[in-house]
């Protein structure tokens, strides 16, 4: 069996890596450790660049037709992961999950419609509808006392009229990292289809579910659930592939996939380029060890990281997540405002996080952390951290 080394420091620094050229366009500063955007420091998996290589062997690169395997790789993966017995008629490919959002935001609403989402949550989802002129209705996640984050129903029926048109669930969560369970998922099911209200499920998350925790895609609770919901998932978070585009819609519901693929057809934005179905089909047939070990080593960075505050930093929690590689700190103890939080971070200690408020108002006194990156990275940011905090406390 191969050992994988994700203790490997590769420098993406002049690699074009977003996660370092927008730290001056997002921060106004580029001396910072970026720990913030959602993609892993380690190296993709040799099975797919080498995918990607067999491929550049041959000098043509003109328009392609996705590979025969393409999709029956998809749909053993999401049988052998998550149960889900999924129609090859359900599925296309998509250009991104955020522009699926967009995209299902146009072919099932009107401007001026409503459509719900559950923040503290990932700030697309506030944007896109804004964007494309709908309102936004918040219906917040409920803190509870022990710290962890449930859907508050109560709310959700008093926030939920007529125009309501569409939900968008992040499931699993970001930035908190939840596995809803089966029992939130059906009574949203239930809500949400009595009232014709279009649940557009984000799971881009969906096979990085941690600690033992299981992943449930949303369409598969009950019958309600996949007769209103469309469903996105991608290989790009797990693999470390988000630069080539590789997501998809499944779609059960036939009115609903009618209307949601022929205009993705009409627009020709169904169609994969090049290396998505063979990033994918690498990914889906050769990673599960890859996957695991990668999974492995997050939960170490995990636990490290909440014995090191714990014993170092005391004031601040970490919100330990059930799926993902970011973990959500409360610095609210701390009792400092959003400037001088903010300032604690970038000043003081030299990081870029990503603001809990960005995730909605819910989110003050928050911020999210990406630990899928080399263990001495992360000792290296959090030493920052324990000392930016002992300077303030001196």
């Amino acid at each position: 069996m191969i050992k994988y080394d994700f203790d490997k420091i590769i420098d993406r620094s002049q690699s074009d890596a977003y996660k370092w050229r927008g730290l001056q366009d997002n921060f106004g500063r580029d001396d910072l450790m970026p720990l913030w955007i959602a993609d892993m420091d380690f190296a993709t998996p040799d099975f797919i660049i080498d995918a990607m290589r067999k491929r550049l062997d041959h000098p043509v690169f003109g328009y392609p037709k996705d590979p025969d395997e393409y999709w029956p790789t998809v749909m053993e993966w999401i049988w052998n992961h998550h149960q889900w017995k999924v129609e090859r008629e359900w599925l296309t490919y998509i250009p991104g999950i955020v522009k699926g959002i967009g995209m299902a935001i146009n072919v099932f609403t009107h401007p001026n419609d409503k459509i719900i989402i559950q923040p503290p949550v990932y700030h697309p989802f506030h944007l896109v509808p804004l964007g494309n002129h709908r309102q936004v209705v918040e219906n917040p996640l409920k803190e509870t006392a022990d710290g962890r984050y449930e859907m508050d129903f109560d709310n959700l029926e008093a926030v939920a009229d007529g125009q309501c048109r569409m939900l968008i669930l992040c499931n699993p969560h970001n930035p908190i990292g939840i596995t809803w369970d089966r029992d939130t998922l059906i009574r949203l099911a239930d809500f949400c289809c009595s009232r014709n209200i279009v649940v557009v499920s984000d799971e881009i998350h969906a096979d990085m579910a941690l600690f033992g925790n299981k992943h449930i895609p949303f369409a598969t609770v009950s019958k309600q659930a996949e007769m209103c919901s469309i469903t996105f998932q991608a290989p790009s978070k797990t693999f470390n592939i988000a630069g080539i585009v590789s997501s998809y819609a499944i779609v059960p519901n036939s009115k609903m996939r009618e209307a949601f693929f022929s205009w993705l057809s009409a627009n020709e934005l169904n169609e994969a380029p090049l290396f998505s179905p063979i990033c994918t089909v690498a990914a889906y047939k050769n990673g599960e060890e890859w996957r695991k070990q990668m999974l492995e080593y997050v939960e170490q960075n995990i636990l490290f990281a909440e014995d090191y505050v714990k014993k170092y930093i005391p004031k601040v929690k970490v919100v330990r997540p059930q799926a993902s590689f970011l973990i959500w700190l409360d610095f609210r103890e701390m009792g400092l405002d959003h400037e001088a939080l903010l300032s604690l971070i970038m000043d003081k200690a030299h990081l870029a996080l990503n603001d809990g408020e960005m995730f909605g108002k819910e989110g003050a006194g928050h911020m999210r952390m990406n630990v899928a990156t080399p263990r001495a990275t992360l000792e290296n940011a959090l030493d920052k951290l324990r000392m930016a905090v002992e300077e303030l406390n001196k």
